[in-house]
């Protein structure tokens, strides 16, 4: 697994600065307006309600728009990622508009090193998050240990059935494993997911699956109560090419017969003791 990690830190290191400069991330309109939300947490806010003065951990946090709108949402926030050049990326966005997030350098695995045990109200993460670690069991132990009695963990991911579509196909078909596998997929991208300028040269990645069986049952494992679950035919990016297109909020969808297709989920689960 370092081998697999070291691959993936250099890469999002790298895409770091590109995505930086994306208009996809917005990094311009939070600096020009002080109520702009990142577009993943304005879907997520008929379901994740009022968050002010709850003590927050944005697991996988990229370089920080969505932590940084959970801020401004009046959630005390904390953000974890392996990128230190995401984590720069990061930092210089909240110092750029003043905001007061702490962000630290760690795998998601070792988070209660860095952070301790029941210290969080609020776990958040997705949206391309989860398939970066080789063993959900192992995540939603951490999960649990972060958060405090009555705490929740907030997560809204691609949903795994998508995973396993191939995405450079005329019409996805069902390539990849559903379920958690031992062996990474491997991946050599010189692009990414917003425009730029050049091919990313670190463009070797490893990731895995997991099915919604296996990410729920990890978390009942672990003593957390699943208290929300909801499938969407939407997710962020644009993740079938030749099948979907933009209706709005940042969200894609299948140009024919969306309905056949879960491409996201959100889950929510509690602490009760």
């Amino acid at each position: 697994m370092t081998e697999s990690f070291d691959l993936n830190r250099v890469n999002w290191d790298e895409r770091a600065a590109v995505h930086a400069k994306s208009e996809y991330y917005g990094f311009e309109r939070f600096r020009t307006d002080p109520g702009y939300l990142s577009d993943v947490v304005r879907f997520d806010l008929p379901r994740l309600g009022d968050v002010s003065g709850l003590r927050g951990v944005h697991l996988q946090c990229h370089i920080g728009t969505d932590t940084l709108s959970l801020s401004r949402l009046g959630a005390r926030m904390s953000g974890l990622d392996l990128s230190p050049g995401s984590l720069a990326e990061a930092r210089k966005l909240m110092d750029s508009v003043g905001a007061e997030i702490d962000y630290h350098e760690a795998n998601t695995y070792d988070a209660v090193d860095v952070f301790g045990e029941v210290a969080f109200d609020l776990v958040y993460t997705g949206i391309g998050a989860l398939c970066w670690l080789p063993r959900i069991a192992q995540w939603a132990t951490v999960v649990a240990r972060l958060l405090k009695p009555g705490g929740r963990l907030f997560l809204r991911e691609g949903h795994p059935m998508l995973w396993t579509l191939d995405d450079e196909a005329e019409h996805g078909w069902p390539k990849y494993q559903y379920f958690e596998h031992t062996e990474p997929l491997v991946f050599a991208e010189e692009t990414t997911y917003v425009e730029s300028d050049g091919p990313i040269v670190n463009s070797t990645t490893h990731s895995w699956n997991h099915s919604l069986g296996e990410i729920i049952t990890a978390l009942l494992d672990n003593g957390l109560t699943l208290t929300a679950f909801t499938e969407h035919d939407t997710v962020p990016w644009n993740a079938l090419p030749h099948e979907m297109h933009q209706v709005g909020g940042g969200e894609w969808r299948l140009r024919e017969n969306p309905r056949r297709l879960a491409a996201s989920y959100t889950l929510q689960a509690a602490k009760v003791s």
